[in-house]
């Protein structure tokens, strides 16, 4: 069975182990000891090791998820050595395969990239380059979207951060519901659920612009076209537009892609 090592257990390595027991996953996964406590209470409630050294995770792993923020890689690259052809996976936000390669010679470095749905096997999962076993590991966490290079991959994680936000939106559209007298978890319940109806309507009709799927429904003379009308007048894309251009120009700087 193969053996998964995570260096760094955080919010989102923690929601990959939970995902990957869920998915039926029962071969060994080897934790890093720092955030001991979130270490504990995985290996207590799935089955995981936490090992006494990084360097112990990385000797008995075959496949190695970086999970470590990109200000403690240089710390982390210092504290372990990985074998020649030891496939590392990294889900340090816009670091780039040259400089996990400089960090850690010999590893074969791949990007990837997931949100917490992983933990219900429900997240996009991004790897790039393509790498055969990275997806054997990663596919059931959700649905897998593999990119050739990293400047799609950094489109990608913008994406990503627009999962946050639309948090923010749904919260905004939640509250003006309540506002005006309904109760939050109906309020919570409709705004969900018409997302969830958005979702699974472009899903099944993926010939179909999300454009032209909007405009099928706000037609002439429909309530939805007036409340369109308003959002259009008002500079709100623009907004979004200069939020994912922020986030982009900020990877692209950190990864040292920025002019290419």
């Amino acid at each position: 069975m193969h053996s998964l090592g995570i260096l760094g257990v955080g919010e989102l390595t923690e929601k990959t182990v939970i995902g990957l027991r869920r998915s039926g996953f029962e071969g060994p996964i080897l934790l890093s000891p720092r955030n001991a406590q979130r270490a504990a209470v995985l290996a207590q409630e799935h089955g995981c090791q936490v090992m006494a050294s990084n360097q112990a995770v990385v000797d008995q792993a075959e496949l190695v998820i970086l999970g470590v923020r990109p200000q403690s890689l240089a710390e982390l690259a210092n504290d372990v050595q990985l074998r020649s052809g030891q496939r590392l996976v990294s889900l340090a936000a816009g670091v780039n395969l040259a400089q996990l390669s400089t960090a850690f010679p010999g590893a074969l470095c791949v990007r990837a990239m997931l949100s917490y749905a992983a933990q219900y096997n429900q997240s996009t999962v991004v790897v790039c380059p393509p790498d055969a076993l990275t997806t054997q590991y990663l596919e059931p966490l959700g649905k897998l979207v593999v990119l050739q290079g990293e400047p799609e991959f950094e489109l990608a994680t913008v994406a990503a951060c627009m999962n946050g936000w639309f948090y923010f939106l749904l919260h905004d559209l939640q509250q003006w519901l309540m506002d005006k007298g309904l109760p939050a978890t109906e309020a919570r319940a409709l705004v969900l659920g018409n997302l969830q109806d958005c979702v699974a309507s472009a899903g099944q009709q993926p010939a179909c612009t999300l454009k032209a799927l909007g405009e099928a429904i706000a037609t002439p003379g429909t309530f939805t076209a007036d409340g369109l009308a308003v959002l259009m007048h008002q500079p709100v894309s623009a907004t979004w537009g200069a939020a994912c251009e922020v986030v982009l120009d900020g990877l692209l700087t950190r990864s040292g892609l920025a002019g290419q």
